[in-house]
């Protein structure tokens, strides 16, 4: 098991982006911590009110955007012109080549997101992009599968056989997560609360990346909320 502390991320202030690191991104960079598996990128972001993103490119990555707090527009070369918000969960497939911009379209409220690399499974497909809204009572103490390699359980779809799940937890309640791939690791994001995972304890965004499971016992030490990415190692 690998344990990465909340403290122990890479820091980043740019005044408008605030932004927290779990590998290796940008100027942050540790040899040590270059991703979990196909897992490359965790960043977790805090862009001020009216600020955002300009147009810029990527390619041949997938990418996973999830906010946690306020609405995020998201504008591409694609045609998309959309909003994010909390219980939203979106995937790029860059593919060939996209170009996109992120923008906080508030001017009062900052906007809080997980942006999460994942590399991908084939090279050169057309570029993609999808969102979905997932309800609370969909992950209340049980896992709710927000992206997997097939769009299975209402999912959406990424180019690697990845599965990541949401689930909020109440106080004292315990959870069971079994492995659905042979050959995949996990890696836990505590988003917030505290828990206790094969006796660990984790608090809010503490992250913990196990290599070789078949199942792992979570148990909620208060009102949790969790994302799990099993990804190919």
């Amino acid at each position: 098991m690998i344990t990465h502390s909340s403290d122990s991320r890479g820091v980043a202030n740019h005044g408008w982006l605030k932004s927290r690191h779990t590998f290796s991104f940008g100027d942050y960079y540790d040899p040590s911590r270059m991703g979990f598996g196909t897992l490359r990128v965790i960043n977790d972001d805090s862009v001020a009110p009216g600020a955002g993103f300009g147009t810029h490119p990527h390619k041949e990555m997938e990418i996973v955007s999830i906010p946690l707090l306020g609405s995020l527009q998201h504008k591409d070369n694609q045609g998309n012109m959309t909003t994010i918000r909390k219980g939203e969960v979106q995937i790029m497939s860059a593919g060939t080549g996209i170009a996109h911009s992120e923008f906080n379209g508030s001017e009062n409220e900052e906007v809080k997101f997980l942006q999460i690399w994942v590399l991908p499974k084939r090279l050169g497909i057309k570029p993609r992009y999808e969102q979905k809204a997932f309800v609370h009572e969909e992950r209340l103490n049980k896992f709710c599968l927000v992206v997997s390699p097939d769009g299975r359980e209402g999912s959406i779809t990424i180019n690697q056989d990845a599965y990541f799940s949401l689930c909020d937890l109440d106080v004292g309640k315990s959870i069971s997560y079994t492995r659905k791939q042979t050959g995949n690791g996990l890696y836990i994001l505590v988003l917030s609360g505290e828990i206790d995972v094969n006796n660990q304890n984790l608090g809010a965004r503490d992250g913990l990346g196990i290599e070789y499971f078949e199942s792992v016992e979570i148990k909620a030490h208060s009102s949790t909320e969790l994302l799990l990415m099993e990804v190919p190692l």
